[in-house]
């Protein structure tokens, strides 16, 4: 694992010192590139390893003048890098950039019509692409780095996901945009636990950013299941599906799975929230979603108009999302900032009630702040079974016994005993249960209110406050925006 560690660390140093990449989420998209490449190059030896073996005949999926061992690292006798007829230099980066490139991205009109495989995945992710290492010494050096990284074992496969998952928690706690791709993995894992995902089972998350929940689920299964050739089959073609509208996450997530054991991911490009709701079917829907939705945004009135509760609220959108896409009886586990419970806005009422009226929200899990490093909300997390109304909904409010931060994040015992007592929803300092006609029918509000604690620590932190404000206003504006436009076209 050392010297994984160092090699990645070496790349980053010469990314740093590279006049193309600024920042922790260049370095990991630049990164992601040549180890998707270098793990093509695996990936092919071992189908044609096999074709050998079942006597079968064996095509390359690139041609050979874009084969890893072609252009990147051409070996000598020796199995060294032949420095004779490796490019280097302004010669890498101008076959990178006009030859290579443009020739993988190629492969997403060629396959069209098979997106689920990796041939469609390639010309998806170098569509997106572009190469920012403009040093073609700098590039050659990241090249041999990673070419002497293993991929043959899943030992090697392993050390490596860990890895990739710490740049994708370093580029989150970079600042920017990097903490909207990383959710907690001791999170994941607890929501994992409680939710207790079967094989056969079909697990979706329509926000999957670096498919953090898609990976940990899929450990999960492994390690639990019988490893017989079907459930290896149904692991690997018909369990996980995501969906992403980022150009960087779909890149950072399709590569994660495959780091994780996913040959093929069913990751799916797109604006999630420009489906219309009402077009989702039975074929269209899911035994389980786990899922942190981007939380803060504001979605066009012409997006709105896809989900029957009108809202510009990204999160409340994915919601309605979530429900609709789930199958009867399926299971949610949802990541949610806490105003989702108390926002006073005819779009959070309506759509908190049609959740409890279609939904058994059994469970609402009360985050401490600091849980995601850098975002400043406070979050829970939702879990509920669709097909039967709520009846009573079980709370817990974790406390970690400590201020939680980018030097002090949240750990897997944190969770522990949430896990435990929500076998049971036992009733504890930190838990207590509420009965659904304890909720005020006008407002709905299922704010978090510990009756263990003093009346002076239940008062709404002031972040809820202005939330609700800015939500208000923002309400506010799009009615007059509409009123404007009303107006303006009966002047005309």
């Amino acid at each position: 694992m050392a010297n994984f560690e160092q090699t990645f660390k070496n790349i980053d140093d010469l990314l740093y010192k590279d006049s193309g990449a600024d920042s922790e989420i260049d370095y990991i998209e630049q990164t992601s590139w040549v180890l998707f490449l270098r793990y093509l190059d695996s990936f092919d030896k071992n189908r044609e390893d096999e074709a050998i073996l079942e006597g079968k005949n064996f095509t390359p999926i690139l041609e050979p003048k874009f084969q890893w061992e072609t252009w990147a690292a051409p070996k000598n006798e020796k199995g060294e890098i032949d420095i004779h007829k490796a490019l280097i230099g302004p010669d890498l980066v101008k076959f990178v950039e006009f030859e290579l490139f443009p020739y993988l991205a190629s492969f997403k009109e060629k396959h069209i019509d098979n997106p689920k495989t990796i041939e469609y995945k390639i010309g998806e992710i170098f569509s997106e692409l572009s190469n920012k290492i403009k040093s073609g010494y700098n590039m050659r050096e990241i090249i041999n780095m990673v070419d002497g990284l293993p991929f043959g074992t899943s030992v090697d496969k392993h050390e490596l996901s860990h890895l990739y998952e710490t740049k994708i928690k370093n580029m989150g706690n970079a600042g920017r945009n990097g903490g909207q791709y990383y959710t907690p993995r001791p999170l994941i894992r607890a929501m994992i636990k409680v939710m207790n995902p079967k094989i056969g089972e079909k697990i979706y998350d329509p926000a999957c950013g670096s498919a953090g929940f898609l990976c940990e689920a899929y450990e999960y299964l492994y390690d639990k299941m019988e490893k017989t050739a079907a459930n290896l089959e149904q692991l690997q073609d018909n369990t996980f599906f995501g969906k992403e509208k980022k150009n960087l996450a779909y890149i950072i997530g399709t590569m994660n799975m495959i780091l994780h054991g996913i040959e093929a991911p069913n990751i799916v490009h797109t604006n999630t929230l420009g489906e219309n709701i009402r077009d989702i079917q039975e074929k269209d829907r899911y035994d389980i979603i786990l899922a942190n939705p981007p939380f803060g945004g504001k979605e066009r009135i012409e997006v709105q108009q896809n989900f029957d509760i009108k809202t510009g609220e990204t999160a409340s959108l994915f919601m309605q999302h979530f429900i609709k896409s789930l199958k009867a009886g399926g299971r949610a586990a949802v990541v949610i900032k806490n105003t989702f419970l108390s926002n006073v806005d005819n779009g959070s009422i309506s759509l908190r009630k049609h959740l409890l009226e279609t939904c058994n929200l059994h469970t609402i899990l009360d985050m401490p702040a600091g849980t995601f490093t850098g975002a400043g909300v406070k979050t829970v997390v939702l879990f509920f079974t669709k097909g039967e109304p709520t009846k009573d909904i079980w709370y817990y409010q974790l406390d970690a016994g400590r201020s939680l931060g980018k030097k002090n994040p949240i750990n897997d015992n944190d969770l522990k005993d949430f896990i435990e007592f929500s076998k049971t929803k036992c009733v504890t300092e930190k838990s207590w249960k509420i009965s659904i006609s304890a909720f005020d029918e006008k407002f709905c509000d299922l704010s978090v209110k510990n009756p263990n604690k003093t009346e002076l620590n239940q008062l709404r932190e002031p972040e809820i406050i202005l939330d609700e404000i800015f939500t208000l206003q923002e309400e506010n504006n799009e009615i007059m925006n509409l009123l404007n436009t009303l107006i303006e076209n009966n002047e005309k």
